[in-house]
């Protein structure tokens, strides 16, 4: 009887991850797909004067990789590049002089902001100051984007391109990040996979839709809006960055579009699981407004939704549940199916598509352990910067 109970308890338990993978499928706006690129866009008959702003701390071993490609956008406007070297101590701001000399191209301004005062974010402080800088020329747009990110030739003007024609006051778009060593490979395509899925670039880019977010890396944002919305100075503490712009946009009644890259790429490596497992704790008790609650809800959401099917589908074979490994096994394939594309676009081998159960299992240690360390005092990070309990995302929802 009491077996009977337990294998009973698998199924009802199997049944509802597999309605959550149903619903997930078909209606959390076709996450799963990766085919949201670039709008239909044509060349402005004026392309209009645009400025660069680049934060950037302890980046000398990146910048040869990416500092380049901005230098030689090849871009029919006026621009500007602004690098703004954040207290680094590895020689950045010297580096991205000597490679400017090197390259040539697009003007290089080199500032440095100094140390950020009490409620500012070191990332922001120094997106403050390049804005700043740049305001001098009077640009219609600012293009945002880290010191890690490699564009090609014509990124710029294709983002231009794509704001002019669309009429968005924000384009970003997701970076391909490096997958390279065997851990990229097991957890950076699930790290786009589970963002998308949080928010879905179709909806983000739907006119009067609520959901917001921009992905920090890319960002061409109108200038006249980022003074609407008080840009960078709104969100000034904010953590994850990208999406409180992309909120403060909306709420300032702008238009936000996101998508996946082609021809920009993230040149940052996160060789160890130690490295990818800093990325995602620094902010992912943020992103959860460091709400006991939210994390609760989102530990046993990660476990029904991504735990469940194998456990169930095992479960089931052992002591001859038919039903429990069904439909187990249903919602497995259902999971592995969603994630096929995000490995497609990330160019690994599909048979990594199984194991995201393991890798979900692996973000939710690493959300857990972003809360400890909350509670621990030390805050989320950046750059070497310990912000000790930030209030990142609780006020600008």
């Amino acid at each position: 009887m009491g077996q009977t109970a337990r294998v009973s308890a698998v199924v009802w338990i199997a049944a509802v991850s597999l309605a959550a993978w149903v619903w997930l499928s078909l209606c959390q706006g076709f996450f799963w797909r990766t085919d949201v690129r670039l709008p239909a866009r044509r060349d402005p008959e004026e392309w209009p004067p645009v400025c660069v702003v680049v934060p950037a701390r302890d980046e000398a071993a990146v910048l040869p990789a990416s500092l380049p490609s901005l230098l030689a956008q090849d871009y029919p406007g006026r621009a500007e590049v602004f690098l703004v070297d954040d207290g680094s101590t590895d020689g950045t701001g010297e580096l991205a002089r000597t490679l400017a000399r090197r390259h040539g191209g697009l003007p290089l301004t080199v500032g440095s902001p100094g140390e950020p005062p009490a409620g500012w974010t070191g990332k922001l402080w120094a997106v403050r100051h390049g804005i700043a800088l740049a305001r001098a020329r009077e640009p219609e747009y600012l293009l945002l984007t880290d010191a890690d990110i490699a564009h090609a030739p014509d990124s710029l003007r294709a983002l231009v391109a794509a704001a002019r024609t669309g009429g968005f006051d924000v384009v970003s778009q997701m970076a391909r990040l490096r997958v390279e060593s065997r851990w990229e490979r097991l957890v950076v395509p699930a790290f786009v996979y589970f963002f998308a899925q949080l928010y879905p670039f179709r909806r983000i880019g739907r006119r009067g839709a609520r959901t917001a977010a921009a992905a920090g890396g890319c960002v061409l944002l109108r200038a006249e809006t980022a003074e609407r919305a008080r840009i960078p100075e709104a969100i000034r503490h904010a953590v994850i960055d990208d999406v409180a712009l992309a909120r403060a946009v909306k709420r300032s009644g702008g238009s936000v579009w996101l998508g996946l890259a082609d021809r920009v790429d993230s040149v940052r490596p996160y060789p160890t699981l130690h490295d990818l497992w800093r990325m995602v704790s620094r902010s992912a008790y943020a992103q959860l407004r460091h709400s006991p609650p939210l994390l609760a809800g989102t530990v046993l959401g990660l476990a029904l939704v991504y735990l469940v099917p194998p456990v169930a589908l095992v479960a089931g074979l052992l002591v001859g549940g038919t039903s429990a490994a069904l439909l187990g096994g249903l919602a497995w394939l259902l999971m592995t199916g969603t994630y096929v594309p995000m490995l497609r676009y990330h160019r690994q081998p599909l048979w990594l598509a199984p194991l995201l159960p393991f890798t979900a299992f692996l973000y939710l240690l690493m959300t857990v352990d972003s809360a400890v360390q909350h509670y621990r005092g030390r805050g989320a990070a950046w750059k070497g910067r310990t912000y000790a309990r930030p209030d990142t995302v609780a006020d600008e929802s």
